[in-house]
């Protein structure tokens, strides 16, 4: 999430609520349904950091690097507004980090954009894009780079089997409309991807047939290739895209959105049971690249249910979990887990796998990656001048793993190094990324 974004969201459209559910469907809230304790130990209490930057457990230390201010490998300054990013096996044992900046064209003249030259920029006013970075198997940065450049508000994304970085635009601004964001010379809304092997800015090519929305994460279905997508909106949705031809997302494909069976236009805000799987349907978008931003309209109209502000996403063991940031009977935000059909054509089955109950156990969950060892790690991006790394167990028990000690910007970019060892997060702003290692087997 932007440093001012809160401010220009509403839930208007959360107010339809359960009274969607079908007679017969109408389930309350169940705040403990699976009959655990709603918080655990984790890795235990959190040691304040004498560096006054990140607080972790006891036993666990970090790194920082590639801050705000400091210079690309190109002499370049590194920009703000670090925000999603995934990680990937290098040559030698290293490390690939590629990381979005959530830059726009009203923060220009305040911050450090993407610079590079106009014949490798999507729009030549969009100061967003990603940065690639090389770090040696002992957690060093080696050198970091511009690796796409001119587009806007580049926030979620997720990275693909074949070995790239699918980076997404939370903007639909057009040059007829560009919005509180700034003045563009092209239409926004797109993913862009960004080869990890690339060594200089790739040419930005928009992925239209995948959606144009206010687009925050992707996570693709190793087995099918079908990709899933959420969209930041008080009224998004949750949407996938199957692919004419697998690594070649150019060659276009099929949008559709997810549609509760029994229950159309639902809006999954409040109401629903914990751990009670539902079975879905996926309905087609018509127009997947509109004029206008209206993909969330054309799914709804089909039947496809609303999720309020549907954010972090990722793939583990078969199965897909999304945050609904300000989803629940508190609007503090849910996890949902969705599981695949066996094909296609079988839509597969959602559930709500954690609601908030309190700010104090979690608040506005955001990015999120499943750990080696089985626990969900999540992003909050609160309200409340704290923001954290939060546990959750497989039974749906949090705990708290790190805070964010230096301000109350949101921690970002969540993701572990391909052997496990090694958890990437950024601070948002001022942008740096750490590196964080310990006794992960101490999870108690």
């Amino acid at each position: 999430m932007g440093l001012q974004r809160r401010r220009f969201l509403t839930l208007a459209a959360a107010g339809i609520g359960a009274a969607l559910f079908p007679q017969g469907l109408q389930l309350l809230y169940q705040r403990a349904a699976y009959g655990q304790p709603l918080t655990t130990r984790g890795f235990g209490p959190l040691v304040k950091d004498p560096n006054g930057l990140l607080d972790l457990p006891a036993g666990f230390q970090y790194r920082v690097f590639s801050k705000l201010g400091d210079r690309l490998s190109d002499g370049t300054p590194v920009p703000t507004c670090h925000d999603g990013m995934a990680a990937f096996l290098g040559p030698e044992g290293t490390t690939i980090l590629v990381r979005n900046h959530e830059l726009y064209p009203a923060l220009r003249g305040v911050f450090q954009g993407i610079e590079s030259t106009k014949e490798i920029q999507y729009d030549p006013l969009a100061p967003g894009g990603t940065t690639t970075l090389i770090l040696s198997k002992d957690r060093r940065l080696l050198k970091h780079y511009v690796s796409l450049a001119g587009t806007s508000c580049n926030c979620g994304g997720g990275k693909t089997p074949w070995g790239s970085w699918i980076s997404c635009e939370e903007t639909v601004a057009t040059p007829a409309n560009p919005g509180w964001r700034g003045a563009v010379q092209k239409r926004h809304g797109y993913a862009f991807e960004v080869p990890i092997a690339a060594s200089r800015p790739v040419k930005p090519v928009p992925l239209k047939a995948m959606g144009r929305f206010q687009r925050e994460a992707i996570a693709i279905d190793p087995q099918t290739n079908i990709i899933y997508q959420t969209e930041d909106r008080g009224d998004s949705l949750f949407y996938r895209f199957i692919p004419k031809q697998a690594g070649n997302l150019a060659a276009g494909g099929e949008l559709q959105a997810l549609k509760i069976k029994g229950a159309p236009k639902l809006n999954t805000a409040e109401g629903f049971p914990l751990r009670k799987p539902f079975e879905v349907e996926w309905v087609s978008i018509p127009e997947p690249d509109p004029a206008t931003d209206t993909v969330r309209y054309q799914g709804y109209e089909k039947g496809a249910a609303q999720f309020v502000r549907a954010e972090g996403l990722c793939y583990a063991k078969g199965e897909f979990y999304f945050t609904a940031t300000s989803g629940g009977r508190k609007r503090l935000g849910q996890v949902w887990r969705y599981r695949p059909g066996r094909t296609s054509a079988d839509g597969g089955t959602i559930e709500l796998f954690v609601e908030s109950p309190g700010k104090e156990v979690l608040d506005y969950p955001d990015n999120l990656t499943m750990a080696p060892w089985g626990d969900l790690l999540c992003c909050e991006d609160g309200n409340d001048g704290t923001n954290r790394l939060v546990g959750i167990t497989p039974q749906g028990q949090l705990y708290t793993f790190a805070r964010n000690a230096l301000n109350n910007q949101e921690l970002a970019g969540i993701c572990f190094s391909p052997d496990g060892q090694t958890l990437f997060v950024n601070l948002y702003h001022p942008g740096m990324t750490f590196a964080i290692w310990g006794p992960w087997d101490r999870r108690g």
